[in-house]
C-alpha cells in the first residue's frame, strides 16, 4: 500500500493499494472527535480535486478516530454564524460538496464505526455503498431537527430515496439514531459486519465483489409510489403527526423537512426566503438559537465529573420501591454489579419484576443479554452487600428520623472509602448528616422519576461535604450516562424548588374556577410537555401536601381541594382518581378526551424538541395571560434559587429546569425566556 503524499492535508489521509482502491480516513486535528468544520470541508475538496487527477478504482472513506465515524458539523461554528446569508452559504458548501461526491465515477462506500451523526450521515448517503460495524457504539441519525433546522447537505433528498420516504421521515422528524442491525434492515446499510472483518468486507463491496440487494418487487412499487404520486399524501400525513406532537410556531424545522421534501426535491436552497420553510426563516427563528443553547447547556453538564476516575464495581441501594428499584436496575445496566436491599424478599420482588421489562426492551429481546443484567441485580434484604460496595444510595420514604437511624446503621457497616448517598427530595441534608461520625461522607444524589428515562441528577453538596466525595459522586452519575447538576443543600435543591410554586400557582387557578384542562392545555400549548393539573395528579396529590412549604410556599397554604381530594383517598393516578379520572394509566380529561400516553415527559427529556400528544377533542379556549400567571411563580422560583445559590449562575439554572421539569426547549430555559421578554418589551 503506497503512503499518502499529500502531506499539506491536515485533517485526511489518502492512502491507496496496488489494487487500486484508496482509503481516504478522516481524522480532524487537535480533537477527540471528527466534526465536519470548514477547514475539514475546504480540505475535503482538495482531496476530491486530487482524486479527479488520478481517480482510483474505488474508494473507501473510514474515521482514523477510535470516538466514531464524525459526529456531524462543527456546532461551535453553527453557533457563530451571524447572519442568515452566512447560514445559506454554510448549507451551500455542503450541498455542493456532497453532490459532487456522489456524482464521481468511481465506486465510494462509507466505512462506519461509532456515531454517525448528521453531516457525517449525508456524506456516507452520497456514497454508493455503506458498511456499518455490529458494536452497541454505531449509531447512524439526522438529528438537526434537534437543533432547530434542518439536513441541507443531501439528506432530505438522499435518505427518502435510499429507505423509502415514510422511514426517512420518521427518522429526520424526531432525530432518533438507529444501531447497526436496523440500518442493515432498512436499506440504509449495505451490511452489517463485526469489526474483525471490517476492512476486508469494505474492499470486496467497494470493489465491486458483493453486489447490492434488490428490493422486492412489493417494496420498489411502494416506495416509487410514495414518492412519486402519493408524494402530497405521504407530506399530508407526515405533517399532520408533527402538528399533533409539536407546533409549527415553537418548532417550525419539522414542518420544513416536509415541505422540502415533498416541494423541492429535498433541496433547501431551492425555497424562497418568502417561504415559511425557507432557510431565511429558520435560521431567522429564535428557536434554533435557543435549542443550539439547550444543546451547549447539556454539554456542559456532560462534561462535569470529567474529572473524576471513581467507577463503582458494587452499588448498594437501599429501598427496593419504584424510585430505589429503578435507580438499582439502571445501575445494573450500565454494567454494576448491585444490591438491592428492603424489608423483605416479597418488597424486593416488584422491583425485580420491573427491571426485567425494562432490560428486554434495551437489550431489544436478547434473551442472553437480560440474563447477564438480571443476574448483576441482587435481592439483599438483610442489606450484606453494603459492607463491599463502593457506592451506598438510599431511596427511602422522606421520613427524617427513619433516615438518621439508616445511616447510623449504614456507617458502621461500609468501607471506609464507600460513598454514602442520599435520594432525598425535600430533606436538608445536614439534617441528615447528623446522625454520622463523618458527615463529610454523605452527599445528595437526587433522581427524577422515571429514573430509566429522565436524564437530570442533582448532585447536592451539603455543608460538611467533602470535595472528594461530591467529585465521586458526579463522575458515578456520568458512568451511568446521566446529566449530573450540582445543587447546594437547599429546600426543594433546584428542580422541585421550582415545580412546587408553578404547581401551586395552577391549583390555585383550578380553585377559582378553570377547568383543569383549561389550566393544563395553557402550559401545553407554550410547550410544557405535560401540564401541571395533569403533573399534580402523575406526581400523588398526598405527596403534593406533603411536601409542604416546597409546594405552599412560605406562609401559604394549600388549596382546600387538594386537601379534600387527599382527604376522601383520591390521589391522583395511582388511586384512579385526582383532578381527573385515571383509566389505564391515563387520565380522561372533559368528555372522553384523553390525556398524553404515560412517559410523555421522559420522551421530551431524553429527545428535544418536545413531544406532546394528539388531542381527541379540540382544546378549550384558553383566557389570555394563563399559561404566563401560571409560569410567573416557576420563573421567580428559578432566579431566587441563583441569587441563593443553590445553583451557581443562571445557565445552570436554565439546564437544570430544562432538562429536569421538561421547560420548553425551544425557549431556552426559563431565565433565557424571561430575559427575551423583559428585551421585547
Amino acid at each position: 500500500m503506497s503512503a499518502n503524499m499529500q502531506q499539506d492535508w491536515k485533517h485526511w489521509r489518502l492512502r491507496r493499494e496496488d489494487t487500486g482502491l484508496a482509503w481516504l480516513d478522516l481524522d480532524k486535528a487537535d480533537a477527540s472527535t471528527n466534526v465536519l468544520s470548514s477547514e475539514v470541508m475546504s480540505e475535503f475538496a482538495r482531496v476530491l480535486d486530487a482524486l479527479d487527477a488520478a481517480p482510483p478504482k474505488a474508494l473507501v472513506i473510514a474515521s482514523a478516530k477510535p470516538a466514531g465515524f464524525i459526529a456531524g458539523a462543527d456546532i461551535e461554528e453553527f453557533s457563530r454564524l451571524d447572519s442568515v446569508l452566512a447560514a445559506r452559504m454554510l448549507v451551500e458548501r455542503g450541498w455542493l460538496l456532497f453532490k459532487r461526491l456522489a456524482e464521481v465515477r468511481y465506486p465510494t462506500l462509507a466505512l462506519i464505526r461509532g456515531h454517525c451523526m448528521g453531516g457525517g450521515l449525508e456524506l456516507a448517503l452520497a456514497c454508493r455503498h455503506r458498511i456499518v460495524v455490529d458494536e452497541p457504539g454505531t449509531k447512524l441519525a439526522l438529528p438537526e431537527v434537534m437543533l432547530g433546522i434542518v439536513p441541507g447537505w443531501g439528506g432530505m433528498l438522499r435518505l427518502p430515496a435510499l429507505i423509502g420516504p415514510a422511514a426517512a421521515l420518521d427518522l429526520m422528524l424526531t432525530g432518533k439514531s438507529v444501531d447497526a442491525k436496523k440500518a442493515k434492515r432498512l436499506g440504509l446499510a449495505d451490511d452489517c459486519v463485526p469489526a474483525r472483518v471490517m476492512e476486508s468486507a469494505a474492499r470486496i463491496v467497494a470493489l465491486g465483489g458483493k453486489p447490492a440487494g434488490k428490493l422486492p418487487a412489493k417494496e420498489r412499487a411502494t416506495r416509487w409510489a410514495m414518492n412519486g404520486p402519493l408524494r402530497k399524501r405521504v407530506a399530508d400525513k407526515a405533517r399532520a403527526q408533527a402538528a399533533c406532537k409539536v407546533s409549527r410556531a415553537n418548532y417550525p424545522a419539522p414542518f420544513a423537512i416536509v415541505d422540502i421534501w415533498e416541494k423541492y426535491a429535498g433541496n433547501a436552497l431551492d425555497v424562497p426566503a418568502s417561504d415559511p420553510s425557507s432557510l431565511d426563516a429558520i435560521f431567522s427563528s429564535p428557536t434554533a438559537r435557543n435549542l443550539v443553547r439547550v444543546f451547549h447547556l447539556q454539554e456542559r453538564l456532560k462534561a462535569f465529573g470529567k474529572d473524576s476516575d471513581f467507577a463503582p464495581r458494587h452499588v448498594h441501594v437501599v429501598g427496593a420501591g419504584v424510585m430505589g428499584g429503578d435507580i438499582a436496575a439502571v445501575c445494573a445496566l450500565r454494567g454494576m454489579t448491585v444490591t438491592l436491599q428492603d424489608q423483605s424478599v416479597e418488597r424486593i420482588a416488584p422491583a425485580i419484576a420491573r427491571a426485567a421489562k425494562l432490560f428486554e426492551r434495551r437489550h431489544k429481546g436478547d434473551a442472553k443479554q437480560v440474563r447477564f443484567t438480571l443476574d448483576r441485580l441482587i435481592p439483599d434484604p438483610k442489606g450484606e452487600g453494603a459492607a463491599r460496595a463502593d457506592l451506598i444510595i438510599e431511596a427511602i420514604f422522606e421520613n427524617l428520623d427513619v433516615k438518621r437511624s439508616l445511616f447510623a446503621e449504614l456507617e458502621a457497616r461500609a468501607r471506609p472509602d464507600a460513598v454514602l448517598a442520599t435520594n432525598t427530595s425535600s430533606l436538608r441534608l445536614e439534617d441528615i448528616a447528623t446522625a454520622l461520625k463523618d458527615p463529610s461522607r454523605l452527599v445528595g444524589i437526587h433522581f427524577f422519576n422515571p429514573v430509566p428515562m429522565l436524564p437530570l441528577v442533582e448532585v447536592v453538596q451539603g455543608e460538611a461535604t467533602d470535595a472528594e466525595v461530591l467529585r465521586r459522586a458526579t463522575g458515578f452519575v456520568r458512568r451511568i450516562d446521566k446529566l449530573p447538576l450540582p445543587v447546594q443543600s437547599a429546600p426543594g435543591f433546584l428542580v422541585n424548588a421550582v415545580l412546587g410554586p408553578y404547581m401551586l400557582e395552577a391549583l390555585r387557578c383550578v380553585e377559582e374556577g378553570i377547568a383543569p384542562e383549561t389550566v393544563d392545555a395553557a402550559l401545553v400549548e407554550f410547550g410544557m410537555p405535560m401540564g401541571p393539573v395533569e403533573l399534580v395528579d402523575t406526581v400523588g396529590l398526598d405527596i403534593a401536601v406533603a411536601a409542604g412549604k416546597v409546594l405552599a410556599g412560605e406562609g401559604a397554604e394549600p388549596p382546600a381541594r387538594l386537601l379534600k381530594l387527599v382527604a376522601e383517598g383520591k390521589l391522583g393516578r395511582k388511586s384512579g382518581e385526582g383532578y381527573y379520572r385515571w383509566v389505564e394509566g391515563k387520565a380522561l380529561k372533559g368528555a372522553g378526551k384523553e390525556a398524553a400516553p404515560e412517559g410523555l415527559l421522559a420522551r421530551l427529556l431524553s429527545q428535544l424538541p418536545g413531544r406532546r400528544s394528539p388531542d381527541a377533542r379540540p382544546p378549550p379556549p384558553i383566557p389570555p395571560g394563563l399559561a404566563e400567571r401560571v409560569l410567573a411563580p416557576l420563573l421567580a422560583a428559578t432566579q431566587r434559587c441563583v441569587a441563593q445559590g443553590v445553583v451557581a449562575d443562571a445557565d445552570l439554572a436554565d439546564a437544570g429546569v430544562i432538562f429536569g421539569t421538561g421547560f420548553a426547549p425551544h425557549t431556552g430555559g426559563p431565565l433565557h425566556h424571561a430575559g427575551s421578554l423583559v428585551r421585547h418589551t
